[in-house]
């Protein structure tokens, strides 16, 4: 075999593994030491699993010697740290969860095992899934593999929140690995690393075992280097979970079979509120060309209103940390997790003193927004709207599938940034996030990060 195992898609190695001319030990054992030799230099695995994947391989070979292969046996992946993994550190990149050791398997993870999967590791993200650039996280940085040609030698964001699981499927340190989305953080990574990142329908996936963000946004979903990778994934990933209220009591369709079947009279939706003004050409161009593409596959290409695009991250950022706010109240040190307490200290010093030093900076700010926006006397008039706006929007969207069939849109108004950017994009009121949100924001700022916020958070700082 003349190519490298790692290099192969999810689905060439499935074939091969089937084809006995490779096994998932040896397969399983090229990738322990390629995270060995790539990891300390991007930090996208923060949790090593090697005896467990070793074990996982030597029973998975043994399935396949029967004939009695999972849909991913024998395949080596990733799992993001935000999923429970029963025996192994589950953290969710945060230092209020150190040393936290699951008694239980999360519902995705247990079913990708059932299929066969074997676990290389836990991999980095933003604390509690808080973040687009995976800067945030109790392990450091995670770096993204790829480097700019003009600037080799800066360091490229992978994305975030699951910017480990990015950059570890883009690095060869695994042929998939598990995301989870609240807003953007499968797709926006995954655009930033140049793989495949899906997030599934709400409900698609089970929930249960993912340590929540915003319950009624989070959804778990694959991050591959092929669509046919995704397919694959998402059929072992799937299906109803009793245990998950939200879960979605509907069969799992083989995604994989329908593959291939071409775009030619479908109507493919442009958004005119997606062309703003400052998207970086070459983002602009990729679009063009894009919808060129299609067009000449046989597709039809028709505009579409979303009309109200300009309220989308606004009313996401108070839905969002409102839900965090509540979700992450658990965490008091006296369960499981961090405790920090001196002798003498009242329950209220020790939730207090835990809290302080558990959570980072960016899950504090955003505790302390939706905390403030589900008070007594702002609860209607921010949460209460932000419902509203919510319900809005999904509309725009049911109107446009009555004019097309999907949606064609860039992921990003931007490439990925370097490492220490992304906190000085608002200085000069340049970033496009925020204009894209129409916030209209009175602010100060101090050292390059906004110090106070009126009217709208803005969601890069």
């Amino acid at each position: 075999m003349t190519q490298n195992p790692t290099h192969m898609t999810l689905a060439e190695a499935r074939d091969a593994l089937k084809a006995k001319t490779l096994s998932s030990v040896e397969l399983t054992q090229l990738h322990l030491d390629a995270i060995a030799a790539k990891n300390p230099a991007l930090n996208a695995y923060v949790h090593h699993t090697p005896e467990i994947a070793l074990a996982q391989a030597a029973a998975a070979d043994a399935k396949l010697a029967k004939g009695e292969a999972g849909l991913l046996e024998g395949i080596p992946i990733g799992v993001k740290d935000l999923f429970c993994t029963k025996g192994v550190h589950s953290q969710a990149a945060s230092h209020i969860l150190e040393g936290f050791k699951p008694e239980y398997e999360s519902t995705v993870t247990q079913n990708l095992f059932a299929q066969g999967a074997v676990m290389l590791g836990k991999t980095n993200m933003d604390e509690f899934a808080m973040g687009s650039a995976n800067i945030n996280s109790v392990y450091g940085p995670c770096i993204n593999p790829w480097r700019r040609t003009d600037a080799p030698e800066v360091k490229l964001v992978p994305g975030g929140s699951s910017g480990g699981s990015s950059s570890a499927v883009a690095a060869r340190l695994g042929f998939m690995a598990t995301g989870t989305d609240t807003g953007g953080s499968i797709r926006q990574p995954a655009a930033f690393t140049g793989i495949v990142g899906m997030k599934p329908t709400y409900g698609r996936c089970s929930r249960w075992g993912m340590v929540a963000f915003a319950s009624s946004l989070d959804q778990a979903g694959p991050m591959t280097r092929t669509v046919r990778d995704a397919a694959i994934s998402l059929n072992a990933m799937a299906g109803h979970d009793p245990k998950d209220s939200t879960s979605a009591i509907q069969d799992v369709p083989d995604f994989e079979a329908v593959l291939g079947q071409g775009v030619k009279g479908l109507k493919i939706g442009i958004p005119n509120e997606y062309r703003i003004d400052g998207m970086d050409a070459e983002i602009a161009a990729a679009w063009d060309k894009g919808i060129a593409i299609l067009k000449e596959a046989g597709a039809e290409i028709v505009s579409v209103s979303l009309p109200h695009t300009r309220y989308a991250l606004p009313t996401y950022y108070i839905i969002a940390p409102a839900e965090a706010s509540s979700n992450l109240a658990r965490y008091d040190g006296v369960r499981f997790g961090l405790r920090v307490m001196d002798e003498g200290d009242s329950l209220n010093d020790m939730y207090e003193k835990t809290r302080a030093a558990g959570f980072g900076a960016e899950v504090k700010r955003r505790i302390l927004i939706g905390t403030y926006v589900l008070s007594a006397g702002y609860y209607d008039a921010y949460y209460k709207q932000a419902q509203r706006v919510r319900t809005l929007i999904a509309r725009d969207f049911v109107d446009a599938f009555t004019q097309c069939d999907v949606i064609l849109a860039p992921t990003a108004p931007s490439a990925a940034f370097a490492v220490g950017d992304v906190y000085e994009r608002c200085v000069y009121h340049s970033c496009i996030a925020c204009r894209t949100a129409g916030a209209v924001v009175t602010h100060r700022f101090k050292q390059g990060r906004a110090a106070t916020w009126v009217a709208a958070y803005w969601p890069c700082v």
